[in-house]
């Protein structure tokens, strides 16, 4: 099966992969634009942009989704299905225009989850199980028809970091799997039950500020959910505190929230209920480190 691929970051490098490796062909990789970042201004382009490269696989990459010029590219590649994994919303005259539709790999188990943030929204709601969903894209977006659901199981050390990249290799196999299904014509869809919608929006520097009014297990799903990027924070003295990982502690019980407390080697700070250990600290223009080394060189209380 001829196939076009849009993608981005590093989370749809593995499904690019898989593809590539299988007896389909990957005609063209559709991803950003190249940008200029840093001081320096030096030109970066996408990891999904990279692995095309390194294989020789021919890379588009439009402005504007609806760019007359992409629309006639897509079209000359002659791709009978379109495999969407991480990448911007598509208009119906782009996704409708193989034979075979395009599919969407999205990191939840749709419905639930749907939008720009999945894996992080299951984590800091306490979710005990995640997973990926492939469904064929509708205008309307994550609303599509299922195709198929695997699941994965959150375990309580698990962070944002963790399941992104369990996801991703789970996810790569969802997507050759699907490819092959839709090949021999055995797809049977679903379609969503709207009312078990939920939303994933984006993280925003609002979501990450951690309010130690709230239970101790609803701050640690936080910082799991947030960690390694961006890392969940707080506010002492007008500094900034990232927190990248803690563990709720019935110590000290007399903390009030926001209180701090600090041993020889640990930091507990107080919430509504019980307290939370913080065990990776960041602060303000320093770097990430344990509390055993953050406090030989800082405390809370100067």
């Amino acid at each position: 099966m001829k196939i076009v691929f849009f993608g981005t970051p590093d989370f749809a490098v593995p499904s690019l992969e898989i593809l590539h490796k299988s007896n389909h062909e990957v005609a063209a990789v559709v991803t950003a634009p190249d940008k200029q970042r840093g001081r320096g201004r030096k030109v970066s382009y996408t990891a999904v942009k990279e692995f095309a490269v390194e294989n020789n696989l021919p890379v588009l990459q439009p402005e504007k989704m609806k760019d007359p010029e992409f629309i006639a590219a897509l079209q000359k590649t002659g791709a009978d299905l379109f495999v969407i994994v991480a990448f911007r919303i598509l208009p119906p005259e782009v996704y409708k225009m193989p034979q075979f539709g395009s599919f969407n790999l999205h990191g939840s188990i749709l419905p639930k989850y749907r939008g720009a943030a999945p894996i992080q929204w299951s984590i800091i709601n306490g979710d005990k199980e995640t997973g990926v969903t492939t469904f064929f894209l509708q205008d309307k977006v994550d609303t599509g028809n299922i195709i198929t659901i695997e699941k994965l199981q959150i375990k309580p050390e698990d962070n944002l970091g963790s399941i992104y990249y369990l996801l991703c290799d789970i996810g790569a196999e969802l997507v050759l799997k699907t490819v092959n299904s839709i090949e021999e014509g055995s797809v049977e869809t679903k379609v969503q039950d709207e009312s078990l919608a939920t939303p994933a929006p984006k993280i925003t520097k609002e979501t990450c500020l951690i309010d130690w009014n709230k239970p101790a297990e609803e701050i640690n799903n936080l910082v799991r959910g947030l960690s390694p990027v961006p890392g969940a924070y707080f506010i002492h003295n007008e500094k900034t505190y990232k927190v990248y990982k803690s563990v709720v502690s019935e110590e000290f019980p007399e903390l009030k929230p926001g209180e701090i407390k600090e041993t020889k080697k640990d930091v507990f700070v107080g919430t509504t209920d019980k307290n939370l250990q913080l065990l990776e600290i960041q602060p303000e223009g320093r770097k990430r480190m344990d509390a055993d080394a953050f406090l030989r060189g800082y405390s809370f209380h100067k």
